[in-house]
This record gives structure tokens, sequence and C-alpha cells, in this order.
């Protein structure tokens, strides 16, 4: 169960770059509904960490990466008005170069945009997004 779980579940998300862009997803539902991030989503019971990336990155986005690499990992946990806990993530993030795909929108995305690091603040990531593809982008330029 998603909502108001027992235990914290595992998110996976993708940070994929293509040259100097990152893509961007907005979500279409709940949590975040219409905010923008990255590409990602459950783990499914004996679904491996980076099968969960690459399946979840198609169903999103319409795109297949390369290599996986994990950067970094995120806590997403959204009390309801009564402190109770609603939603609790644990995300793994990876990072991946782009491989083939043509960016479309799909499954509970309602929007896919390649974004430059100078275009992030018209997108109002969160802080933990932004730290984690800054984390990203400075790992790629070594």
């Amino acid at each position: 169960m998603r909502t108001y779980p027992t235990a914290p579940l595992i998110g996976i998300g993708v940070i994929l770059l293509r040259g100097e862009h990152i893509l961007l997803i907005r979500r279409g539902r709940p949590p975040g509904l219409g905010l923008w991030s990255l590409p990602g989503g459950k783990q499914e019971l004996g679904e491996t960490a980076e099968a969960c990336a690459r399946r979840e990155l198609l169903e999103e986005t319409g795109l297949t990466c390369g290599d996986l690499t994990l950067i970094a990992h995120a806590d997403s946990i959204h009390p309801d008005a009564d402190g109770r806990i609603k939603y609790h993530y644990t995300i793994l993030d990876f990072a991946a170069r782009y491989l083939s795909g043509e960016a479309t929108p799909g499954d509970d995305v309602s929007e896919v945009v390649w974004a430059t690091e100078e275009e992030f603040d018209r997108y109002e990531l969160s802080e933990d997004v932004q730290r984690i593809i800054r984390k990203t982008i400075s790992l790629a330029q070594t």
C-alpha cells in the first residue's frame, strides 16, 4: 500500500544525461502532483534496483539508458494534516547517459523536458533533486 505504509517503500530515480541536458518530468499523480522532478517510481517485489530504474524510465518517458551508477539517496516523507505518515519513500538515485528513444510523457507523467542546469529555476525543483543533479553533473565532468 502506497498511502499510510507500515514501513518505508523504496523508490528509484534516474538522472538521465544527454550532453549538457538533464531529463525532467512533471508528476501526473500524487505524491508530488504537478511538480517537476526526475523520472522514477516504486520498486516492485523481486525487481532489482537497476531493473526498476530502467523500467520506470521507459514507462514514464519512452527512453532507454546506458550503464547505471548509484549516485545518491533521498528521503521523501509526507505527513498528513494530523501528522500521520501518508507517504514514506527512501529513494535511490541512479545516473545514466541517454541511449535511445524520443522523450514523451507516459504512465504517471504529464510532461517531459530536457533542461540545462541554467534552466532549473524555472522548474522549481526541490533542494534534494537539485543537490543530486548537481552531484551527477560534477561527477560527469571529472
